[in-house]
């Protein structure tokens, strides 16, 4: 008796099982929904097949049974002509039979590729062209084998360069080349073997003399396709596809050739290309997820994003597009991507890289110094944001990412941290629903993209400085609060991945989490205390005074909650390190670093232990009086308020702080903040604290 897996059937009645799919596919002659029902029980088959070989190495597989004419058959269900629901599924067990069979596999597909293009018919040409362009992302490597075989790539230019054309072929031919530009050394054939006459068939003149009735192309019948002199339009707009790849990303020259030019010119400029893909845009044409594939590549140049922000048609067009996309479709990723090149700000460079680059373009340029392009400077790509932002994107984009991958995800959540890089936008970003959709997409977007996550929480960071908490979250809540904390707590560390150390995530980190504090809610508080203290007492001692000013002022807002206060309070050796580091700052150059410490203090001199110290520590007194001389009347306030702790504190602490002000000519100081203070608050308090040294025996 055959051996068996649990759960599965004998081997025999698999086998059987597999042959019978096959020929019912073989007989032909089924509806589409047929065919599709057949081509996913082949796919079940196989994947359980490679399943059972991976847990059992004896397992005897069902790919014994599949020959030449069965990988035949499956492959010819990926041909264009077949309907795009059939060549998905076809896709499937191509790539289920790839997997099953191995090496076996591998072979009989290469055997496939090569016995068709060496029939030379155009049907088998077609049928060739659109296996490979299918396997090309299943199975890179042997696909790019089979693409560079000697001879291969050669033979294309005479098969375009007939005089009688088959649409159907050259649609087919470029699509796999199209295909091919993923791989980089596919990519360089591509540029050596086809650039001449792919330049040829996108200068072509559309409107050029043609030789039957009425102007129109001859055409004959030729394997159920339509053959013609001129290349047609789809072909023309699917060869500028293909070079806009080219230009997009250049291939690496050949070193060793002495006869390579520094720079060699381009026929068919990456902005001539543009113009093509734009014209295609605004036209309701066939042709869209192409248009869209070619600009998004075009518009990695700086001049092509210029030209798509000056024409407010295509811009309303790109949004149009990606509106009426399918989730997860080529169309929605290629329009996503546009705006992700138009948005994208250059990193930031440190002084190092800064001067290497410039040595860099020194080199290249052959002794002409050329720094990075000018269009592509801060001022350009924030115009270029504010014209994104007013064509009404940003609900497109909350709408898309609801049912929207994790890929398309990222894209959305990198237009959204742009745009927000300009303080104005902040406020109307959040309205249109910015914030949950970034929340959303923190939540969504998996570990692994470190990358991506970290550019959401800093988008969602940037928009929390400037907006009013309360207005974001009050009353909503399935956005609420605190699922702000989490995201933006893990930027608060620098980016272990990165090359450049790059603190502006951390410092816009603090200021969001700062203003969230404001806020009258001890919960929020108490919550940022237990998630990010860690993080932020680092950032006190932060060499960056923009980044400790930062964290100083959270901390302010922080001792509001009672968790905050007892970090300070509890007369640990810890508390008094931070009521160090607090003093410290209390002194800093920096008026915006001293108000916030003041605030902290004035807030914790209402506690005896915080009052011991302060009075015990060296010069700690004398930093609390400097405030009060402040020139911001502000500071001063801060600083009264803490001496008046210090002085009306009960018991020997109060005593000792009564002796230690006095001491340090605090009631001369005290006088002087009178003479120069014209806030009520600040001549109150200040009076009170005068009295109390006055009138002590």
């Amino acid at each position: 008796m055959t051996e068996t897996l649990q759960g599965s059937a004998p081997a025999a009645t698999l086998e059987d099982q597999t042959l019978l799919v096959f020929a019912r596919l073989m007989e032909g002659g089924q509806e589409d929904e047929a065919t599709c029902r057949e081509l996913d029980q082949l796919t079940k088959l196989l994947n359980d097949d490679a399943e059972s070989q991976e847990k059992d190495d004896q397992y005897k597989t069902i790919c014994n049974v599949i020959d030449g004419d069965c990988v035949d058959t499956v492959l010819c269900y990926l041909d264009m002509r077949q309907p795009d629901i059939v060549r998905g599924h076809a896709t499937l067990v191509t790539s289920a039979y790839l997997k099953a069979a191995g090496d076996d596999g591998s072979k009989k597909l290469s055997e496939f590729f090569f016995e068709r293009v060496k029939r030379g018919t155009y049907d088998d040409y077609i049928v060739a062209f659109c296996v490979a362009s299918a396997t090309f992302p299943i199975v890179p490597d042997l696909t790019a084998h089979l693409f560079l075989s000697e001879g291969f790539l050669s033979s294309l230019g005479p098969l375009m360069r007939r005089e009688w054309k088959s649409r159907k072929v050259e649609t087919a031919c470029l699509e796999m080349l199209n295909a091919a530009c993923m791989n980089s050394m596919c990519r360089e054939a591509v540029q050596k073997y086809c650039v001449e006459w792919l330049e040829e068939v996108v200068d072509q003149d559309p409107t050029g003399s043609t030789d039957g009735p009425n102007g129109e192309p001859k055409v004959q019948g030729e394997g159920g396709s339509i053959s013609m002199r001129r290349h047609s339009e789809q072909v023309q707009h699917l060869a500028a596809v293909i070079l806009a790849k080219l230009r997009a990303v250049p291939s690496k020259p050949l070193v060793n050739d002495p006869n390579r030019p520094r720079i060699e010119p381009a026929v068919t400029s990456i902005e001539d290309l543009s113009g093509i893909f734009t014209k295609m845009i605004l036209r309701d044409g066939d042709h869209g997820k192409h248009s869209i594939e070619g600009l998004a590549y075009a518009s990695l140049q700086p001049k092509v994003k210029e030209s798509i922000i000056a024409n407010k048609a295509l811009l309303k067009k790109l949004v149009k597009t990606l509106t009426e996309a399918q989730p997860r479709s080529p169309t929605t990723y290629g329009a996503l991507s546009i705006f992700v090149n138009i948005t994208r700000y250059r990193p930031a460079l440190s002084e190092e890289q800064k001067k290497m680059s410039q040595l860099k373009a020194y080199a290249d340029a052959a002794g002409k110094l050329a720094g990075p392009d000018p269009l592509d400077d801060d001022e350009h790509v924030a115009k270029r944001c504010q014209a994104v932002f007013s064509v009404g994107l940003i609900p497109v984009l909350v709408t898309h990412s609801k049912s929207g991958s994790p890929a398309s995800l990222s894209l959305i959540t990198s237009i959204i941290n742009s745009i927000a890089v300009t303080t104005s936008l902040r406020g109307p970003l959040a309205q249109q629903g910015a914030v949950k959709l970034l929340l959303v997409a923190w939540v969504t977007i998996p570990d692994t993209d470190e990358v991506s996550r970290r550019t959401a929480a800093q988008a969602l960071a940037r928009i929390l400085i400037s907006t009013n908490p309360a207005l974001v979250f009050g009353g909503n809540r399935s956005n609420p609060i605190n699922a702000a904390i989490r995201p933006l707590v893990s930027i608060l560390p620098p980016d272990p991945a990165a090359e450049t150390r790059d603190l502006l995530p951390t410092f816009e980190a603090l200021m969001a989490l700062t203003n969230l504090a404001s806020l009258d809610e001890d919960d929020t508080r108490s919550i940022i205390i237990r998630m990010a203290w860690p993080h932020v007492e680092e950032q006190l001692v932060s060499s960056n005074n923009l980044v400790a000013k930062a964290a100083v002022e959270l901390v302010c807002n922080l001792m509001q909650a009672p968790e905050g206060i007892a970090l300070y309070a509890d007369g640990s050796p810890q508390s008094r390190t931070r009521l160090h580091i607090l003093l410290a700052l209390a002194d800093a150059e920096d008026g915006g670093t001293r108000s916030a410490a003041g605030g902290a203090l004035a807030s914790l001199t209402g506690f005896e232990s915080v009052v011991r110290y302060v009075v015990q520590r060296a010069r700690g007194v004398k930093v609390i009086l400097g405030m009060c001389n402040d020139p911001d009347e502000g500071l001063r306030h801060r600083g009264v308020v803490t001496v008046h702790n210090l002085v009306t504190a009960e018991g020997e602490a109060g005593q000792l702080a009564k002796n230690k002000v006095k001491d340090e000519n605090g009631v001369e100081v005290l006088k002087q903040c009178l003479k120069q203070s014209r806030r009520p608050e600040v001549l109150q308090i200040t009076v009170e604290a005068l009295k109390v040294l006055l009138d002590q025996k």
